[in-house]
């Protein structure tokens, strides 16, 4: 029997103008750069006051994902949402964003909710991850909307294409496949693969890098068969503070383009600890673009050899897996 409703509310005061702050929470295919615990949000239905989205998040430490309904009010900068397919514990979640302008100069964002578990054992589960993913949420819209042009110079976002005389299906496998990287990529050292539910991952792996050192990284990633896998990476090397990217693979007339995209943000603490005393923001930018593009294209190329071996186009391939 589900529990009994249950509200909370959630305040800011951000150093920024209130039009700014709603545009940002309007937007919510940025919100895996926003928000700490996002990881995809997929547009569903859009409109010019309602829409429809798809969100996958963190919630305590497992992923969960459902779709909300959110009718968006630019006049009274006032967001409500609605989910529409909860995703247990949750049996129902709701809630508000509204900003407004203070005489101060600064703006004030209140972020209620209203919430029923599925039954009472996971009420105090959910009140927990709502307080805790409402205070992140503010904290981190607080921090990007008072530094919003200071972010934007730390951050780079590019894609690199690789055109493939094969199946998209082939192509999608081979990257959705990471347990098999070790096999498959040179630069994959070790791979632990977690998949909690269809689509989901959680993939933890070592890379090893130009200069012969390795890296451990952590991301969460959504498979969105059969064009697109996306990921927010949640253990980050020391130089860059956000990573999130998507694999997307396009039919063509002769094959599929398979692309790699990125988003980063520098982290300016550690750019004289990792590149020397001498080094810019734009060498740190450039540093992590090369090193992201040179795996993305090394793992698109080898992707390229496996379909195209498949489909008669080139060498032998491993056969299907």
């Amino acid at each position: 029997m589900p529990s009994q409703p249950r509200t909370s509310e959630h305040e800011i005061k951000i150093a920024a103008a209130a039009e700014d702050i709603y545009r940002l929470l309007a937007r919510a295919e940025n919100w895996p750069q926003l928000f700490p615990p996002n990881i995809h949000v997929d547009q569903v239905e859009r409109g010019e006051r309602e829409e429809r989205i798809r969100i996958w998040a963190t919630a305590g430490d497992t992923v969960k994902n459902w779709t909300s309904h959110r009718t968006l009010d630019p006049e009274r900068r006032r967001i409500e949402f609605r989910q529409e397919v909860s995703s247990p514990p949750v049996a129902a979640m709701g809630g508000t964003w509204q900003i407004e302008d203070l005489p101060s100069g600064e703006a004030l964002v209140r972020l209620g909710h209203d919430f029923r578990a599925v039954d009472d054992s996971g009420l105090t589960w959910l009140e927990e991850v709502v307080d805790r993913n409402s205070r992140a949420e503010l904290d981190s819209l607080k921090a990007l909307a008072e530094s919003k042009a200071a972010t934007d110079e730390l951050t780079c976002s590019f894609e690199d294409t690789v055109r493939i005389r094969g199946r998209a299906q082939d192509v999608y496998d081979f990257v959705y496949q990471a347990d098999l990287w070790t096999e498959r990529l040179p630069h994959v050292v070790t791979v632990r693969l977690d998949q909690p539910a269809p689509g989901l991952q959680t993939l933890e792996m070592d890379t090893l890098s130009k200069d012969g050192t390795t890296h451990t990284t952590k991301s969460y990633r959504v498979g969105l068969a059969p064009d697109r896998i996306v990921y927010k990476q949640i253990t980050l090397p020391a130089l860059i503070t956000l990573h999130t990217g998507r694999w997307t693979f396009t039919p063509t007339d002769d094959g599929v383009a398979a692309s790699s995209q990125h988003t980063f943000t520098v982290n300016t603490a550690t750019i004289s600890e990792v590149l020397g005393e001498r080094a810019t923001v734009q060498d740190a930018i450039e540093y992590v673009r090369i090193a992201l593009s040179t795996n993305s294209v090394a793992t698109l190329t080898i992707a390229k050899a496996y379909a195209e071996g498949l489909a008669g186009e080139g060498p032998v391939g491993e056969g299907r897996t």
